[in-house]
């Protein structure tokens, strides 16, 4: 009897799954294998929401597996000590992981190639629809503009979508843990349920023809909220663009933009580790310091209604819109002019889908240090508000102490009559005169 190692790590699922396709047909008995490793905890990645998250995931995983005949076993520890222990107590002759792209994904590859040698065997385009280094320019290891990327990313070969195993056989008594279970405290209240099944659910019901229209209205809610379920690899990106371009349309290839533009954010990060911290574009900025005004910002209480729902919602549902972290993002970087680390930090600290690619490089396009090549960009959330959420059913929805301000006069309430005032709602963090004289600034119009 010949055994083999799946080890999962952000490839929660069954279908399309290249680690398990490959373990399966390597070996008469597959282990599928996670490991709680307490680095992950040490390194700020443990976040209560995601952490809750995790465990329903690994519930739904393990309930998976155990519908085709096999079980997940749970480990804790170092990743390559206790992958490395566990092939010995098995005699395993091969052990299949997804390649990563952070500099802690690839810390953790390099000592499970040191602990197992030639053992292991590491798979790419699991976690992306195009594996980072595949799609590259002439000359160079990566592209520093999505548009060329995108152009080069769509004639780029995919490999074919592989079914879910119908069958898996595993050794009796692999020694393991209990599964994780949600935190007790920290997580958000509007969290959303993990796992493969409900991710598949999400994607059955969700609109995509309507996606092109109004993936940026914020109070229509209309984006597929699939992106903690890709965070946790619930969902394959790969059979995502199958199935988007098997129904066509202006929605499907939007969509498929928005896959492309995670691939991109993945590219940049495997080639540039550090900028998951540094400049990836150093501007030179000198960052205005003032926790308060951090602190503020953070809760949601800027006196920017179109700001502070974004926020609100972010602490409610450990989610926000697309268009909302733009402009929370945007305010944040260039009207507050507070370095983009600090929001960068607390969107991971929050987000299901808290990705490290994803989150610090679109932070960094905001703050115009990325890939960004018009780094004087800025959005003006008044101007915004007025746009994607016209009436203010946003605003309404996610600051209950405007509930009663009608239409978009919600967006100012500073200039309502005083007894119409929210006595509640504070006023704005920066005046509004100021607001536009730092955007015209951002701008390089000063």
């Amino acid at each position: 009897m010949t055994v083999a190692i799946a080890l999962f790590t952000q490839d929660l699922r069954l279908h399309d799954h290249p680690v398990l396709h490959a373990a399966r047909n390597a070996a008469d008995r597959v282990v599928p294998l996670f490991v709680r490793d307490p680095r992950v905890d040490a390194a700020g990645f443990a976040a209560p929401n995601r952490l809750a998250f995790l465990a329903d995931c690994l519930a739904d995983l393990d309930g998976s597996l155990r519908a085709i005949g096999s079980r997940l076993t749970v480990r804790r520890g170092d990743t390559a000590e206790e992958t490395a222990r566990l092939a010995t107590e098995l005699g395993a002759a091969t052990v299949h992981v997804a390649a990563g792209v952070t500099a802690f994904a690839q810390r953790r590859e390099n000592g499970l190639r040191t602990a197992l040698g030639d053992r292991l065997q590491v798979h790419d385009g699991v976690l992306t629809v195009q594996p980072p280094g595949r799609v590259t320019p002439a000359g160079r290891d990566h592209y520093a503009v999505f548009t060329p990327y995108h152009r080069a990313w769509q004639q780029a070969h995919r490999r074919p979508v592989l079914p879910a195993p119908r069958a898996l056989h595993t050794p009796e008594d692999v020694p393991g843990e209990p599964l994780p279970t949600a935190p007790a405290r920290g997580v958000s209240p509007g969290l959303p349920p993990g796992g493969e099944h409900a991710a598949r659910s999400r994607r059955q019901h969700w609109d995509v023809d309507g996606y092109a229209d109004l993936h940026d209205d914020l109070a229509a809610d209309a984006t597929s909220h699939l992106s903690p379920y890709l965070h946790f690899g619930c969902l394959s990106p790969n059979e995502l663009v199958a199935l988007a371009e098997r129904r066509g349309g202006p929605g499907a290839e939007a969509f498929v933009r928005q896959l492309a533009w995670r691939d991109f954010h993945h590219q940049v990060l495997a080639a540039r580790p550090e900028a998951a911290h540094s400049d990836y574009r150093t501007r030179h900025d000198r960052w205005h310091h003032d926790e308060k005004e951090a602190e503020a910002w953070r809760q949601g209480r800027t006196g920017y209604p179109i700001v502070d729902a974004g926020l609100r919602q972010l602490a409610h549902q450990g989610w926000m819109h697309n268009r909302a972290r733009l402009l929370t993002a945007c305010f944040l970087a260039k009207s507050l002019h507070l370095d983009w680390r600090i929001g960068a930090a607390h969107f991971l600290a929050l987000l299901v889908d808290g990705d490290v690619a994803n989150n610090q490089l679109n932070w960094q396009w905001v703050a115009g240090t990325g890939t960004d090549t018009r780094p004087n960009r800025v959005l003006n959330p008044l101007l915004q508000a007025d746009r994607y959420d016209p009436d203010g059913t946003y605003v309404r929805r996610w600051v209950p102490e405007l509930a009663a301000v009608p239409g978009r006069a919600v967006h100012r309430p500073w200039q309502l009559p005083d007894r119409d005032r929210c006595p509640d709602y504070p006023d704005p963090i920066i005046p509004p005169d100021t607001l536009t004289q730092r955007l015209r600034s951002a701008r390089g119009l000063d």
